[in-house]
């Protein structure tokens, strides 16, 4: 790129930077001091408003940038993980959102808790919330690092790692002084802009190829260097039965993890009532569904305009694919069309990570102040004391992201994401579940099911290829690689549910019949609620 393309590109970022700190500063000059308002934003937003919001926090750095890229360099194994993240939504709409909306007030924590001794429960929740987030936050950060150092053209360490730190710091001003509404008015803009640009450069695509989607495929397989096998199952996750088992448990992970997914969660309790919360996921999906179609689009259009070699040439992982495309279609590295379109591309990604990233640290921010905090100090912190220890996590949260943002920053965000979803799905979704739908859960069961998926998922995150033992793992240089898959969803989710039954089985606790009632009627009338 040269010194006039950075420049407008760059531009552009600092516009988006503007804009979203003006919301900032706009919300915070309203009352900040209660929880409700901090956390939820007063509930006050609309089913669509929340469902463009939804839209935002879901669809992050992993899909615009990492989905597109692995379609790009594995064609069809590629594309697995948009069927992934988009199935999941109905496990969401049926099973979650209307029930969490209703039994809880600001997160996971609290609709376990209701039943539950709420002490040991909010630990155990706020522990996996809090992890869950920081490994979602890293992607986002590794994607941020990616698309600032193509920008600046520069393969160096140095430009991706102050993007990276730049990034957290924005993050903490958006959560610190914003809170929710901030946040989900960042996510709608972000999202108007996202949906956009896709639909730009897909129209470009598929212009491109005068409409003909099958010339489409056939020229990306042709370039791809695999011909026909670009466009079948196998070419990453079927090598041997280890890519297979890989493929199962990233499947399994992308599907259950969304509804573990405290930053999925705590956008339910924004809206007014229960109806609204189911009325925003439908919204949501339309949007969310639209949004992968064309990402489709985008992953076999950089295969065949730009090919795979210079997506892999650019950056190893793949992230780099969707820019790369859109300087080509508007003419070239040279051109004046290449130019904008590289730079505003560009920006929608940034401006996607950004959004993506406050939403999370918000979450998880929550879970510090209003589970853990909470639940250790004695008396109860007051609202607006939770609400200032919500604010420094946020700080402190944020200087962990970038610290393991610039550990990882080689690996593909829709990978990266992956590992977050495994571990919502392993140490979440269970005691969710039992919680809702189990008369007989108790507390130990409970406690036993976070920790019973949380600690296997990260044990043998550790363990995998992912840490160690091959030339793209964190640590190359040595070799603690014991568990050959790698994403641990296969192992560490079932393990999670049968900790759940089996701390439940061996416990002394009788489950309150009452309470249990109480959730049940809450759960599915609203009478009560929040």
């Amino acid at each position: 790129m040269t010194g006039d393309h950075q420049a407008l590109a760059l531009l552009l970022f600092v516009g988006f930077v503007a804009v979203t700190l003006g919301i900032t500063t706009w919300v915070s000059r309203r009352r900040q001091g209660s929880a409700e308002e901090f956390y939820a934003g007063g509930r006050l937003f609309s089913p669509l408003e929340n469902g463009f919001a939804i839209a935002g926090d879901y669809m992050s750095a992993a899909s615009f940038l990492g989905i597109a890229g692995l379609i790009a360099l594995y064609g069809y194994d590629g594309l697995l993980y948009c069927v992934g993240f988009l199935v999941a939504w109905l496990l969401v709409l049926f099973l979650v959102a209307e029930l969490v909306r209703n039994c809880g007030r600001f997160t996971l924590a609290d609709v376990v808790a209701a039943r539950m001794r709420e002490r040991r429960v909010r630990i155990a929740a706020g522990t996996s919330s809090v992890t869950v987030s920081v490994l979602y936050l890293v992607a986002q950060m590794v994607g941020a690092g990616s698309l600032v150092a193509l920008l600046l053209g520069r393969t160096g360490g140095a430009a991706q790692a102050w993007t990276v730190i730049g990034v957290g710091a924005l993050m903490v001003i958006y959560v610190s002084l914003g809170g929710m509404r901030a946040t989900t008015w960042i996510q709608i803009v972000k999202a108007v802009l996202l949906l956009g640009g896709t639909v730009v450069l897909t129209v470009l695509v598929l212009l491109r190829f005068h409409g003909d989607v099958d010339r489409l495929l056939l020229t990306a397989a042709e370039r791809s260097g695999h011909g026909k096998a670009f466009l079948a199952p196998g070419l990453k996750y079927g090598g041997d039965w280890t890519d297979r088992f890989d493929f199962i448990s990233l499947g399994l992970a992308l599907v259950l993890g969304t509804a573990g997914l405290p930053h999925i969660l705590s956008r339910f309790y924004t809206v007014p009532t229960a109806r609204a919360a189911r009325r925003s996921v439908v919204w949501s999906i339309g949007l969310i569904g639209s949004f992968y179609l064309m990402t489709i689009v985008l992953g076999f259009g950089a295969a065949a305009v730009v090919g795979p070699d210079a997506v892999r040439g650019s950056n190893a992982a793949g992230n780099t694919a969707v820019p790369l495309l859109a300087l080509d279609l508007g003419g070239g590295a040279g051109s004046t069309g290449g130019t904008v379109l590289f730079a505003v591309v560009a920006a929608v990604a940034f401006a996607t990570i950004l959004a993506v990233v406050a939403g999370i640290t918000l979450a998880s921010s929550a879970s510090v102040a209003h589970d853990l905090y909470a639940s250790l100090r004695r008396p109860h912190g007051k609202p607006r004391s939770e609400v200032a220890v919500a604010r420094w996590a946020a700080v402190g949260i944020g200087v962990v992201a970038i610290a393991l943002g610039l550990l990882a920053r080689d690996l593909n965000v829709a990978f990266l994401v992956g590992l977050a979803f495994a571990v919502a799905a392993s140490a979440n979704l269970p005691v969710l579940l039992y919680s809702l739908f189990w008369r007989g859960f108790t507390t130990r069961g409970a406690v036993w099911a976070v920790y019973g998926g949380l600690l296997p998922a990260i044990g043998l995150v550790l363990l995998s290829p992912v840490v160690s033992g091959s030339p793209d793992s964190l640590f190359p240089a040595v070799d603690f690689q014991y568990f050959p898959l790698e994403n641990p969803g296969i192992v560490s989710i079932p393990l999670g549910f049968l900790a759940g039954w089996l701390g439940t089985v061996t416990s002394d606790e009788v489950a309150d019949e009452a309470k249990y009632a109480e959730t049940e009627v809450r759960s599915l009338t609203g009478a009560g609620a929040a």
